[in-house]
């Protein structure tokens, strides 16, 4: 395993994060979830190969993933040396002051997660999404609050627009609290618009990438004649994909060329670009069996050439922006 700094920090991560998304009770809210015995393998899993950054939210199986990852955790590491990420915006209920980033609901709901997770505190507390109904100021000194209480080591950001994330970091600055060292981002072979703002901000910045769902959920890993019970399923993915699916089918071609030339699977070829990009720390992989993990921790060692790179993005087109919050939509994406 390769670990690296979180962005301006000390923190040490592995290279591949363990997304656990899809840790949950089947059919609660994600059809494809996996219970949580088969949670508990591909947590132990996970740390048998080295891993030890893991990456939850409050809203995943409306808390079962986030309990389910405090049980595998207690059960096979030592607190001390993993780092645990999860997130606050979005919940199940739609009542008056139980979701978004109001001083309110972000102090209830860190409260609620560590409970969850049976933890006295978070390594990475991230903001889901940008809370156009709360002033940043607010939202800022609350994150600032739970880090200065213990609660909370370090904060991090998901799924917004540059101008919404650099003013973040300025009111943190001008006000002397904590700012944000990661961003974690939609981004993959096949949806590449953080590369436009977003990337050039956190290399300028040393604001580590941990991009969501860098297979495209699967998109990238197989051949479309193939089939799986997510790609059936999982109505969040196919709302991502498959209005383009006609122009990203060149890309997936490419990376099954390159797989087989490198004699390896196609997830390796898909990962290893991704790791090549500046500021990309750790990719979050959803694994939902072991077997998924070591095919990802086999990209770390697949160095692809310039050459290799262009040929990957040529075909790539525009796509329209998908992962920032659109207040109009209460449906959770991601």
């Amino acid at each position: 395993m390769q670990y690296a700094k979180l962005g301006a920090s000390g923190l040490d991560v592995s290279r591949i994060c363990l997304g656990t998304m899809g840790f949950g009770q089947p059919g609660s809210q994600f059809p494809w979830a996996v219970g949580e015995e088969e949670s508990q393998a591909v947590v132990k899993s996970a740390l048998d190969l080295g891993i030890n950054f893991f990456d939850t939210a409050n809203i995943y199986s409306y808390g079962d993933s986030e309990r389910y990852l405090g049980s595998a955790l207690k059960k096979y590491a030592n607190r001390d040396e993993v780092v645990v990420a999860s997130k606050v915006f979005f919940t199940h209920s739609d009542r008056p002051n139980q979701h978004g980033l109001s001083r309110k609901a972000i102090m209830q709901q860190i409260d609620q997660s560590l409970e969850r997770l049976g933890m006295d505190y978070l390594d990475l507390y991230i903001i889901h999404r940008w809370d156009y109904s709360t002033p940043i100021e607010e939202t800022m000194e609350a994150l600032h609050d739970l880090v200065k209480a213990g609660k909370v080591r370090y904060l991090g950001a998901s799924a917004m627009y540059a101008w919404q994330f650099e003013k973040a970091q300025f009111v943190a600055a001008s006000n002397g609290w904590t700012p944000f060292i990661s961003m974690q981002s939609h981004m993959n072979l096949l949806y590449r618009e953080e590369e436009r703002e977003m990337l050039p901000l956190c290399q300028d910045e040393n604001i580590a990438v941990t991009p969501y769902s860098p297979l495209a959920s699967g998109r990238l890993t197989r051949l479309w004649s193939s089939d799986s019970k997510r790609s059936r399923t999982d109505d969040v993915a196919r709302g991502k994909y498959d209005k383009t699916q006609q122009q990203d089918m060149a890309i997936v071609e490419r990376v099954n060329q390159l797989a087989e030339r490198y004699q390896v699977p196609m997830v390796q070829v898909a990962l290893a670009w991704l790791l090549k990009k500046p500021q990309v720390v750790a990719p979050i992989i959803g694994a939902h069996k072991s077997e998924h993990l070591t095919g990802a921790v086999d990209a770390l060692d697949l160095q692809l050439t310039a050459e290799d790179m262009a040929f990957l993005e040529e075909p790539y087109v525009p796509h329209e922006v998908v992962g920032p919050y659109n207040p109009e939509e209460s449906d959770f994406t991601r």
